[in-house]
């Protein structure tokens, strides 16, 4: 017997990352399989896993393209007997200020996505293009668009307003703040591991991309990207908030803007700093000084961001670690909550080194939570909520 299925699809240019999610007869989504296409360009090769990490199936494609990719994939589900495919959600970096929930496509929508990419061009065109690829091979399947910029449209205008002209804000020069469906998934899921949801708290997207976000029941307030993925805490490769004066000197030392966007989004973060690597666990295992120095400057960038999302929040009650170095990183989680020491903070080192749920004291005037994100599952349940809209 098949069930009822939905492909959930997070592409990059070379990548396409993909969840497939069955429908249960208790209306629950649960994901069947993991497949990752990589290499798109060069070589590429088709990897499917299972829900318990099992390699079922490992090819390669040779030099194709994303349309190519997706026919493969394609094949592949309908090959499978278990597997109805009913509709395919896509992860959306930008929503600009029109896209503040998930939207059936359709192609004034994705001509409206495409306007938007030169507010990510990293990312946007990325991810548009499995749209446009699925349309061609399967025009009659549904695909709904979700927004990383969407869980943040709650926030009040004065907490994404630049000091800019006017006319400049006007032209959607603001901020619009990202990880939305991670903390989406955060605040939906933290009240069923605790018991409630904390009126005012703090969540700590800390992977190679990172953020913090404040949310007050249960809903966004303030969070430290803006404009761009570039603003707020350095990242893995990224530099975070500096002073735009630098970027104007190195302009007018005669910096061309491609080496400029370069340096600040692939040379910066903990690999600028480190010059060894931006990944955390290389780093906390280096005796390098410099690797040293690049854990305290995220470390320290981190506690003053909290710092500022607590004043905004008027206080904090939670602070939940997710995304895959505060999942997985004890060490980071206890630096960063020694400074929120003041804030109450207090964990039990113990339960932080088991990586417990909880991780704080029973003193701790703020409770502490690692929480794995799940950005796909999110994005499934939003599809599989717009499906049965469209069809009531």
């Amino acid at each position: 017997m098949s069930n009822n299925a939905i492909l959930v699809v997070n592409a990059g240019s070379s990548s396409i990352k993909c969840s497939l999610f069955a429908s249960r007869e208790n209306a629950t989504l649960e994901r069947v399989y993991q497949i990752d296409i990589t290499g798109i360009g060069t070589q590429a090769s088709f990897l499917v896993k299972d829900v318990m990490g099992a390699h079922l199936i490992k090819d390669y494609l040779g030099t194709t393209t994303h349309e190519n990719a997706f026919s493969v994939l394609l094949d592949w589900i309908a090959q499978r007997q278990d597997i109805n495919l009913v509709a395919a959600g896509h992860r959306i970096v930008h929503g600009g200020i029109k896209f503040t929930a998930p939207v059936l496509t359709n192609d004034d929508i994705i001509h409206e996505l495409e306007q938007l990419i030169p507010l990510a061009p990293l990312h946007q065109p990325h991810n548009i293009a499995p749209i446009k690829a699925l349309r061609q091979i399967k025009p009659d399947l549904p695909q709904v668009a979700c927004f990383d910029t969407a869980f943040h449209a709650t926030q009040p205008a004065i907490a994404r307003t630049f000091a800019l002209p006017r006319s400049l804000t006007e032209q959607g020069i603001r901020g619009y703040g990202f990880h939305g469906l991670s903390y989406e998934y955060i605040a939906q899921t933290l009240p069923k591991v605790a018991g409630y949801l904390p009126k005012r708290m703090i969540v700590a997207h800390l992977g190679n991309g990172a953020s913090l976000a404040a949310i007050k029941a249960g809903q966004s307030i303030a969070t430290t990207m803006s404009f761009t993925a570039l603003d707020g805490l350095p990242m893995g490769t990224r530099c975070g908030a500096i002073d735009p004066g630098i970027l104007l000197h190195l302009l007018n030392e005669g910096m061309d803007l491609k080496t400029l966007s370069d340096l600040l989004y692939h040379q910066s973060g903990l690999l600028g700093v480190s010059g060894i690597s931006n990944d955390m666990h290389t780093l906390l295992n280096s005796p390098s000084q410099h690797a040293a120095e690049a854990i305290e400057l995220w470390v320290y960038r981190i506690g003053r961001e909290i710092g500022s999302l607590a004043a905004a929040l008027g206080g904090l009650d939670a602070l939940v670690f997710t995304a895959g170095i505060g999942e997985r990183a004890a060490p980071i989680r206890a630096k960063v909550c020694e400074t929120a020491a003041w804030l109450g903070v207090q964990i039990e080192d113990s339960a932080n080194e088991q990586f417990l749920p909880k991780i704080s004291t029973l003193n701790s005037q703020v409770s502490v939570w690692v929480i794995p994100t799940d950005e796909e599952k999110m994005i499934a349940q939003h599809t599989n909520s717009l499906l049965y809209l469209a069809s009531s």
